[in-house]
């Protein structure tokens, strides 16, 4: 099987084995990825709930409900999502560790075993499924 180009060859000596482990592991950290998206969104929408409240205390006082507007902006306005942290702190800890990891991982062993190359196992399974010379087949663009 010819490769599609020369960014997504598989390196001379790499086993299946090897190719479909590296693919699995940038699987892995595409999960990875999504779970940080999932983060962030969690981060921006409790942030914006908590922002909303103002105008939900306002409203609450203005309606002579004080004691109501005093409870959510003394308990609930300013909470921690978890103990001693807001959610960008949150976010910040998983970037600074746990992501940052993955990363620096993932990339180490493409670099030893792939040269570096990206999606090797995904360009050969491309190889293999498109119909060479079929418009909307092409192995690269322009090709």
């Amino acid at each position: 099987m010819e490769p599609l180009d020369d960014a997504h060859a598989r390196p001379a000596g790499a086993s299946d084995d090897l190719v479909s482990a590296v693919g699995a592991l940038s699987e892995a950290l595409e999960r990875i990825e999504r779970a940080r998206g999932a983060l962030y969104e969690f981060h921006q929408l409790t942030g914006g709930a908590d922002a909303q409240l103002d105008d939900v205390v306002d409203t609450l006082r203005a309606e002579g409900h004080g004691d109501l507007a005093e409870r959510i902006a003394d308990e609930l306005i300013g909470l921690n999502a978890i103990a001693g942290r807001w959610t960008f702190q949150i976010v910040e800890e998983f970037d600074d560790g746990y992501y940052a990891t993955w990363r620096e991982l993932e990339r180490t062993v493409r670099d030893a075993t792939m040269g570096g190359r990206r999606h090797v196992l995904e360009a050969e399974m491309k190889a293999r499924r498109r119909t060479a010379g079929r418009a909307g087949h092409e192995a690269t663009p322009g090709s």
